[in-house]
């Protein structure tokens, strides 16, 4: 082989170059898989990854993207997600960062009413100690919100 016609490059430069074909490759995709090893640091983020029967596949989910979510994803939930792939340059590993994420199977807005009728019910809001009959006639109504 002809050294003088070898093309070199460092670590950072052939990095680079991946990352930039493989984002061009996939500017938007839809997977579907389990998520396993989830977790949520400090930084609201969330890290996990999406596997299959054969394979795995690092994901990321920014803040500003799941506080739009409707449910709360879990180990073992199978998922359908759209993103796109990038690559991690300072450890030179591809990832999946999603845009949007809803549970399989069962349906997002099922899957959300579903935890939020758990938490309220572990938290004693069914109770029914805690209700009062409404009168045949109210004389006053009231809204009460909240920002």
């Amino acid at each position: 082989m002809n050294h003088l016609f070898r093309q070199v490059y460092t670590v950072s430069e052939l990095t680079a170059r991946i990352k930039g074909q493989l984002e061009k490759d996939f500017p938007e995709v839809w997977v579907q898989g389990q998520i396993t090893n989830f977790h949520r640091p400090a930084s609201g983020h969330m890290y996990f990854s999406l596997k299959d029967e054969k394979s795995q596949l690092h994901a990321v989910m920014y803040k500003f993207q799941n506080l739009l979510l409707r449910f709360q994803p879990e180990d073992g939930m199978e998922v359908l997600c759209r993103g796109r792939i990038s690559v991690y340059e300072p450890r030179g590993e591809y990832q999946f960062i999603l845009d949007q994420m809803e549970p399989k199977g069962i349906g997002a807005l099922q899957k959300a009413f579903e935890q939020l009728k758990a938490k309220l019910e572990k938290e004693g809001l069914f109770d029914p100690g805690r209700k009062r009959p409404i009168p045949d006639y109210p004389r006053r109504v009231g809204i009460i919100t909240s920002p």
